[in-house]
Order: structure tokens, then sequence, then C-alpha cells
């Protein structure tokens, strides 16, 4: 995920909601809700009568109820991405976004209504579990997610190392659901790896985890170990990497790229003018032969690299479609210190193709399946090596 700017609104909520009203004598017509007037009303008549008949009025709260009100409405919109939070949510959604924190190592998202892993993070309880990209989390701790909101479950699946948490997780070709106990660390993710994976020391395999503060710095010492090795080749693998800042993905595309090249356009609708990405780094490693693998955990900022890599150079990409994050959040502040994360931009491809719930299609489609993970192989990398040795 792109990462979020604080962006103060110059009208609060409350002033806007006194002046962009028309009071008829029966109906309140809104006039920003949509092209057409609609008549708003209804929610204060849904208001009154809660007030006038409901059992319990003691039980009521004026403002749980507004805050309810609010993120009703955004719910309704039916994108994962954009939430609400009441004041002390976006308290802890700030403390999520900031420095390290302590949980299980996944990574989630809402696909079809569904949550489930977009990727299990390398060296994390979560991965040493067993947990995969594409699993559905049917409940956490017993508790049913459906309907759940990203940061509901975020919530639940936070916690102090060492305690523990229970996932119900439902995998594609089970019978049944399997509930996984996870004790809760600190979570630490390692940037990237490398290593020579030929007998013959000319296919260099890096592996990319996130693209993280440190992964830019990281791959630039890689890259310049690549440059003074035997690799003619590389294959770059992007499984299961949930994304990170967009700047670096952008960073490293440059040493793959031509400079100048297109590495993604954010797409705001004619709201604003969009903002097109392009390369400006050093091109070392354009003449090197590529593959790139990517599988449905690969996500945002590792979607937005393959596809350069791919419409850019015509590199093959090899794997499963990725997951299909490519929109762009923003979180606005009002003045009771409740916020809103709403997606302002979709990313599009450098052919101007959307990612956001559409994902990458590989070029060469193959998945590791259960016995592959038993055995001990990966189909998709041995593939990877099969098509490299012919460029």
């Amino acid at each position: 995920m792109k990462k979020l700017t604080p962006i103060f609104l110059v009208t609060a909520f409350l002033i806007v909601f006194g002046i962009g009203f028309v009071f008829g004598k029966n109906q309140v017509y809104c006039k920003v809700c949509a092209p057409e007037q609609v008549d708003f009303s209804l929610f204060w008549d849904a208001w009154s009568k809660i007030h006038e008949k409901y059992v319990s009025p003691d039980k009521l709260d004026a403002q749980k109820m507004i805050y309810g009100a609010i993120s009703g409405m955004i719910n309704s919109i039916g994108d994962p991405y954009t939430t609400f939070f009441d004041p002390p949510q976006a308290k802890n959604f700030l403390d999520d976004v900031s420095g390290s924190f302590e949980g299980i190592g996944i990574e989630i998202g809402v696909k079809k209504g569904q949550l489930q892993v977009i990727s299990p993070l390398e060296g994390t309880p979560a991965k040493i579990a067993g947990l995969r990209s594409g699993d559905k989390i049917v409940k956490i701790n017993n508790n049913v997610t459906t309907d759940f909101s990203i940061e509901e479950a975020v919530k639940l699946i936070k916690g102090p190392k060492g305690t523990e948490v229970t996932l119900t997780i439902f995998r594609e070709g089970w019978q049944n659901t399997k509930d996984f106990k996870i004790k809760r660390a600190v979570i630490k993710i390692p940037s990237l790896k490398w290593e020579i994976i030929s007998d013959n020391k000319d296919i260099a395999y890096i592996r990319i985890y996130q693209f993280s503060e440190i992964s830019y710095y990281d791959f630039q010492k890689a890259a310049n170990e690549i440059l003074n090795s035997q690799a003619k080749k590389i294959i770059l693998d992007l499984r299961d990497n949930p994304g990170g800042y967009l700047e670096v993905s952008q960073d490293i595309a440059g040493w793959f790229l031509e400079k100048g090249q297109i590495v993604v356009t954010e797409d705001f609708k004619q709201k604003r003018d969009n903002i097109v990405f392009k390369t400006q780094g050093n091109s070392k490693l354009f003449k090197y032969p590529m593959a790139v693998l990517i599988n449905q955990g690969s996500a945002s900022a590792s979607e937005i690299l393959a596809a350069a890599l791919k419409e850019n150079r015509g590199v093959k990409l090899i794997g499963q479609t990725s997951y299909g994050k490519g929109s762009v959040q923003e979180l606005e502040y009002f003045r009771d210190k409740s916020s809103l994360k709403i997606t302002v931009a979709n990313w599009l491809t450098p052919d101007g193709n959307q990612i956001s719930g559409v994902g990458i299609k590989p070029d060469i489609e193959i998945e590791n399946t259960e016995k592959d993970f038993e055995a001990n192989k990966d189909p998709q990398l041995d593939k990877a090596i099969e098509i490299i040795k012919g460029l």
C-alpha cells in the first residue's frame, strides 16, 4: 500500500452537514449527494422513530449512532480499502502504520466479500505455521468473519507477543476448514535475498519479500554484487510480496528499464491531474535477460513492478494471476479526531491497464500444488529456470 499522507479537510463534516442540504416542508434534499437530488429525510425519519419507540432509550448513544451511520454509508460503497475510523480506531490505525508491530505476520484483504490471506510474510509465525496466499479466513478466535472489514480483522489478529490467536482457514481443495493456532511475535521481515542458482553460475535469483524503506538499499547492494559476479541472466521472484512503498518499486524498476520509461500511472478519474511515475535509475541491469515469478500473493507495488517489466521489456511472467490491489488511499481527518481512509485513485500499468480487482496475468500459468508443497518442490521456479536458459 502506498504510504499514507495525512490530509486535513478544509471543510469539516459538521459544516458540510449544516450547509449541504435544502430543507423543504416535508423533505430534506441533499445537494451534494449525487447528480440528482436525494431525499435525506429518510435518515431523520429513522432517527426520530428509534428515539421515539426503542424499548431501551437509555442505551441510545447519539455519537455512536452517527459513527455507525457514517460507517454504513462507507461500507455500502463496496470498497474494502475505503474505511471510516472513529477516534479510538483512528489512533490505532496510525499506530499500526508506524514502526514495528506485534502479531503473526500476514497481509490480509477482502476479495469477493471474503476475508483472506494476501500473503504470509517471510520468517513470521504465519509463514512458519503453514498459512498460504489465497487462504480464506472463516473465523478469528471463533468470531465469524462475514462482513468483517480489514481493520476489524487486524484488530483481532494483532496482539502482544507470546499470546495466541486461532484462525479457522478454508483452502481450495480442502473438504473442511482447519484451525491454525498461532503464537504472536514481534514482526521483523527481511527485504530480500539473492543467490546464484545455476551450475554454471550464470543465473542470479533475486527474491524481494516486500518494498520497505530499506529494500532499495538492500537491492542496490545485491545488484552491484550481481554486476560483479558471473551472472548473465536474472530471475526476479515477487511471489507472496504484498507490496509496500511505490517509490521503492519505482527505484528498483530503474535498474531494469531504460530511463524515462513509465512504471505506473495514478488515475484520479478527472478529479485531478493524473500522476505518471517514470524510471530515473541507471539501467545497469537492462541488458540482462529476465523472468519474473508472481502468484496470488503478489500485490500492490509488486504488481506494479511486474507489469512495468512485462509491458516495457516483454519480460515473461510465470506463476499465477496476482492479487489485484491497485488503488491509492489518502487519510482525511475530522475535527473530533475520527478519520476516513478513502480510495482516491487507481493504478494503471504502462499500457493503461487497471490493476485493481483484476491483477496481472502471467504469460505462463503454473500452480504449485499441495503435493508440491509437501514434497518441497517448486514447479514455478523450475519453469522460470527452463525459460531463462533459452533466452
